[in-house]
């Protein structure tokens, strides 16, 4: 995909999610009886402005840099307001009605969330995948426990999952905390046991972190897919040779392919040489040469050509669960579903600070943009998906008690409540500076995890 179609949908989701976040703000000031000056989207000087309301204007604006806005509130620490207006400055407001404003930006992300997402339940319905283990990796962590392809994964730690999502954050939870994970499992001869994965290392327990089925040396069952290639990405090592959307790849070196799973176990052990690929288009078979390109994973070098393979998978009817849920059902899992994704996004950022999560989990705009790109592609609930997920770590990060963010400010209000009080404008402007440092921080690693990954 180009750089063009990655920074529309990125635009595209964060100025729809910055202006669900900076409305919060809004309305729930307006309610409460603040002046609001400007509502701003984007950073950078006005690119189009106008006025809404007749008595009680505010700016509505649109400025160039799309990473975040801002709702400028009246405040005569900022400058000369005028007696009358003085009982709607934010300093003259009491404290509860400024916690309630700046909750007000994230609790609108986590509430635009849960609509997207009951809205994508109720008209989908709800479909889980069965976590049926397909290949294990011998000599792996999980091989060694006694996991086998066929399994069933029943429960972790005693807490039942029926779904593939719920296994892989079940696996992060219990990888990140103690390192040990006791999988209640059914056999394909339909007997259940206990499978524990018991990860010592601290080091080994971090790496999990980044990926949790390949770290453990197992995968999911998923259906046979066909060896067809969907998108062919441009200067890769597929494009070089001539390769296009379509092609059916049937053999590797005289080895015939049977699937696309076949195909890539094929290609991964040859990094930087070059394998002769037999292809069919329009019934006409045609062999090339293909160099093969190298990519860094899992700490070793494996073959790649930069090209995918179907995006839809069709699974039989006995390994899916799928239900229609009522707008109210779908409401209610939605809420389930978000609590629970954020809950874990909390536990999982405390244990990256404590050292036990990989920072490598971060990501930075470049990510991000990808991901919104690819999830454009795959279609509309795709992109809404993206948009929950995005919507709700949105929320989470703004809470954060880092002084320039809600959540820090939140504190300097309930300091101010419980003292009676303001904060010395030395210790505001200190802790200032340190939310500066801390956002500086993480989001240096985040862009370093996005420069890293492109070059890997």
């Amino acid at each position: 995909m180009s750089v063009i179609w990655y920074t529309l949908w990125f635009v595209v989701a964060v100025g729809l999610l910055v202006t669900v976040h900076e409305f919060g703000h809004f309305w729930v000031a307006r309610r409460l009886g603040f002046k609001v000056l400007r509502f701003s989207v984007g950073f950078g000087p006005p690119l189009f402005s106008w006025r809404v309301g007749r008595a009680d204007p505010t700016e509505i604006a649109i400025a160039p840099i799309p990473l975040g806005g801002y709702v400028k509130l009246l405040d005569e620490r900022e400058g000369p307001v005028a007696p009358e207006d003085l009982p709607r400055s934010f300093t003259r407001k009491p404290p509860w009605q400024r916690i309630l404003v700046l909750l007000a930006g994230p609790g609108f992300n986590f509430i635009f969330a849960i609509l997207v997402l009951a809205g994508v339940l109720w008209v989908n319905g709800i479909t889980r995948y069965l976590p049926v283990v397909g290949v294990v990796t011998p000599g792996s962590i999980a091989a060694k426990a006694g996991l086998v392809s066929g399994d069933r994964i029943l429960a972790i730690n005693g807490a039942a999952v029926d779904g593939q999502h719920e296994v892989l954050f079940g696996l992060l939870d219990a990888m990140s905390s103690r390192g040990n994970a006791d999988l209640t499992v059914r056999g394909s001869n339909g007997a259940t046991r206990n499978v524990d994965l018991d990860v010592r290392s601290e080091a080994a327990r971090r790496h999990l972190t980044v990926d949790p089925l390949g770290g453990l040396g197992f995968q999911f069952w998923v259906p046979a897919i066909p060896p067809v290639l969907s998108q062919v990405r441009p200067d890769g090592p597929a494009a070089r040779a001539g390769l296009r959307g379509g092609d059916r790849i049937v053999s590797v070196d005289g080895h015939a392919v049977k699937d696309w799973q076949n195909l890539v176990a094929q290609i991964t052990p040859h990094p930087g040489t070059t394998i002769s690929l037999t292809y069919l288009r329009e019934d006409a078979a045609h062999t090339v040469q293909v160099e093969v390109g190298t990519a860094k994973v899992g700490g070793k070098y494996v073959g790649r050509i930069d090209a995918d393979g179907p995006t839809e998978i069709s699974y039989p009817a006995s390994m899916m669960r799928h239900r229609s849920v009522s707008a109210a059902a779908a409401l209610a899992s939605a809420g389930t579903q978000a609590w629970s994704m954020t809950a874990l996004q909390g536990r999982l950022f405390w244990r990256m600070l404590l050292g036990q999560v990989s920072l490598k989990n971060l990501s930075g705009p470049v990510s991000i943009a990808e991901y919104a790109g690819q999830s454009a592609s795959a279609g509309v609930t795709s992109f809404l998906g993206f948009l929950v997920l995005i919507s709700l770590s949105l929320g989470f990060l703004n809470l954060l008690p880092i002084p320039i963010l809600d959540g820090g400010q939140i504190v300097f209000q309930l300091v101010e409540w419980v003292k009676g009080s303001p904060m010395s404008e030395r210790a505001q402007a200190l802790g200032a500076q340190v939310g500066i440092a801390l956002l500086i921080l993480l989001m240096g690693v985040a862009l370093y995890n996005d420069i890293a990954r492109q070059f890997s």
